[in-house]
């Protein structure tokens, strides 16, 4: 067994806290914190998946209102022990630039793009420190026979959990976080 490096080691015996991630210029692009432990994405990044991001990116983009942004590849703080990184993050108001991660509070809606290697942590996982932080919507985006499906969630907040809002294979039409209408079965086409 190999050695692990220096920097792979926690800098205190309970393990990593969010702060932590951003003195960590060794570990690869897209890790995250989930409850003290770092999970590195590791496995490749297939074109489904990179393309249903780049569009889902560029068309709430077009139709977030002004105060309304959507970030790719932002961490959210949840907490002191968990900053997990949604694919897309919309969010109010734009935020800090000199910052690396997003507040619940701020967050609007997070959305997941279940990858084989994420599908564990997106369905369960995140699933439910997403709802215990209190971001108001996720959606998690499943390939199904190579088409997009959009499951939808709504925090019901006296439960702390999310609410099946409907899945959507072709068109997708929702007056929250903002009025959004999507033709969801071609987007995992970027034209």
């Amino acid at each position: 067994m190999t050695a692990l490096p220096d920097w792979m080691r926690p800098p205190r015996a309970e393990g990593w806290y969010a702060d932590d991630l951003d003195r960590l210029p060794e570990a690869p692009r897209h890790t995250e914190l989930i409850d003290g432990a770092l999970v590195f994405m590791m496995s490749p990044h297939l074109i489904w998946h990179a393309n249903v991001i780049f569009s889902l990116q560029s068309r709430l983009r077009a139709q977030a209102p002004v105060d309304v942004w959507v970030y790719q590849e932002m961490t959210v703080r949840l907490d002191k022990r968990s900053r997990p990184e949604p694919d897309l993050v919309v969010t109010k108001g734009p935020i800090d630039e000199e910052r690396s991660w997003v507040s619940p509070s701020d967050t609007l809606l997070a959305i997941e793009v279940v990858s084989p290697e994420s599908q564990h942590r997106d369905r369960t996982v995140k699933f439910r420190k997403y709802a215990q932080a209190g971001i108001p919507h996720y959606w998690i985006v499943e390939n199904e026979a190579k088409l997009p499906v959009v499951h939808v969630y709504e925090l019901d907040t006296p439960a702390g959990a999310y609410a099946p809002a409907g899945i959507f294979r072709s068109v997708l039409e929702r007056p929250v976080p903002f009025p959004i209408a999507l033709q969801v079965d071609n987007l995992s086409r970027t034209k």
